[in-house]
């Protein structure tokens, strides 16, 4: 069998990307390999703002908290800290977080990281333009490069893909201003830690920041306008993730909106629907994001848009208009970094006549950085009872795993969703530490449409916590799933 070339694929046509995240970045790295002529144009940097302002950085934070929580919680494992006092007498030493030294680090982080991916792009010979650019029909991108909008450059190309990301959504009663009240951007101009953080959404922004502020020791208040942090999450989960929270000493309003949030000579102050206040140090706004997709003329050239501004796309990514590709946050699909990634190759493959796989939105691994992670994939137990999935679920909690023992690990348990009859894997939930690394083996199942029997019978690791999955599976057998 004979393979094709590099450039048999693309047979020199040009590529154009508007936007460097994820997305834009892995179809620019995607079309280059496949030999096309391929320009990026990002306005922030390489990485755009999941690696800049989002993702790279909130996640290196939330490292930084679940460093402190591992040594506060060393003496359940015999481990002792102490020093030595003026009358030769140990002291226990308090855990201190230097916020300023922990910002300073992330940032760095996340600008070398930034800095790579560019090295990468530019080594595949990917031409990077520098601005802010808008779509000037279905075939061009203009970009503006000067400072005051003076230099433009044009980028004419055969293909476009848009990758514009999102923005944090701000309410006029909230206004961030940067000091007080801030969106999940600009907490890493904070030098000391907040004396008490007012967290306003209980999402995934918001869930992960409040976990991490709370870990770092400050005083944190959650306000869900829902009955349960993680609304739309699995509902064991969210019980575990909201006993976890009240044991840490994170006080959660829940059915609670907040109506507006004021500043005061030395805080905050959050005002709720029912009239009642909370006041605090500072305030986070998560309340969600809006798509970049305004003003880039994308509805000029004839691109479909949806009502809130998301770009639709099909499974391959593709818009509207037949040449024109959009990936990431600024589409109706589904808003994660990895899926952004996962669109950026499917968008180039596709348009540059690769083999394509459409992407699977059932197939999709999710996790939410809290301490514990919630990771999710597949069908949920809530898709079983609306009979979207005739299923059986199981779950092992994963105090009963002789690893989680070791570790001092408490809380969280392994979910594992099968249909009924076949026992096929379709869906499976990990509640615990790294629970992000601990999904994979059910991800793996799911695509591979593999039965709990399978799954049970690979040898895991003694004493590990993936003996969980293994352990889960061979239940559901011995309960007549299959």
């Amino acid at each position: 069998m004979e393979f094709m070339s590099q450039t048999s694929f693309a047979n020199r046509q040009s590529v154009a990307v508007l936007g460097g995240g994820p997305g834009g970045y892995e179809a620019a790295l995607a079309a280059a390999q496949l030999g096309a002529d391929v320009t990026l144009v990002e306005r922030v940097g390489v990485g755009g703002s999941a690696v800049l302002t989002d993702v790279v950085p909130s996640k290196s934070l939330i490292a930084t908290a679940d460093a402190a929580v591992a040594i506060a919680g060393a003496t359940d494992l015999g481990v002792q800290f102490y020093a030595r006092g003026a009358d030769d007498r140990p002291l226990k030493p308090e855990i201190a977080i230097n916020l300023a030294a922990v910002n300073k680090r992330l940032l760095a982080l996340a600008g070398q990281q930034s800095e790579d991916m560019r090295s990468t792009l530019l080594e595949a010979g990917v031409r990077i333009i520098s601005g802010h650019g808008r779509l000037e029909g279905p075939n061009a991108i203009v970009v503006s490069t000067g400072l005051h909008g003076t230099d433009f450059d044009r980028v004419e190309a055969d293909t476009i893909v848009v990758s514009v990301g999102a923005s944090p959504r701000e309410l006029p009663s909230a206004k961030p201003d940067g000091e007080r009240i801030l969106t999940w951007t600009q907490l890493y101009d904070m030098k000391a830690l907040p004396e008490h953080l007012i967290v306003v959404g209980s999402g995934v922004t918001g869930a992960e920041f409040a976990s991490a502020y709370m870990n770092l020791g400050a005083k944190v208040t959650l306000i869900s306008s829902r009955d349960q942090v993680l609304p739309g999450e699995d509902e064991d989960a969210a019980k575990v993730l909201e006993k976890v929270f009240t044991r840490g000493g994170m006080k959660v309003l829940s059915k609670s909106r907040a109506e507006s949030v004021q500043r005061t000579d030395d805080g905050v102050r959050v005002t709720l629907s029912d009239g009642r206040t909370v006041e605090g140090s500072h305030c986070l706004m998560a309340v969600g994001s809006i798509p970049n997709t305004a003003g880039i003329g994308l509805e000029e050239a004839g691109i479909g848009l949806t009502e809130s501004g998301h770009v639709r796309v099909n499974r391959v990514a593709r818009t509207s208009v037949p040449n024109v590709y959009a990936v990431g946050d600024c589409t109706n699909f589904f808003p994660l970094a990895s899926v952004a990634s996962m669109q950026g190759r499917t968008a180039v493959f596709h348009a540059l006549g690769d083999i394509v796989i459409p992407l699977e939105v059932r197939k999709i691994t999710a996790n939410i950085f809290t301490a514990p992670e919630i990771a999710t994939v597949g069908y949920s137990e809530q898709d079983v009872a609306n009979g979207q999935a005739d299923g059986i679920a199981h779950k092992l909690p994963l105090a009963a795993n002789p690893r989680a023992k070791m570790l001092g690990i408490k809380d969280g348990f392994v979910k594992i969703i099968a249909l009924r009859g076949s026992g096929t894997v379709v869906g499976g939930v990990i509640v615990a530490p790294r629970a992000s690394e601990l999904i994979y083996p059910i991800a793996m199942a799911i695509e591979r449409r593999l039965t709990v029997d399978q799954v049970a019978r690979v040898f895991a690791a003694y004493p590990s916590l993936t003996t969980s999955i293994t352990d889960a599976t061979r239940a559901m057998h011995a309960v007549g799933v299959v």
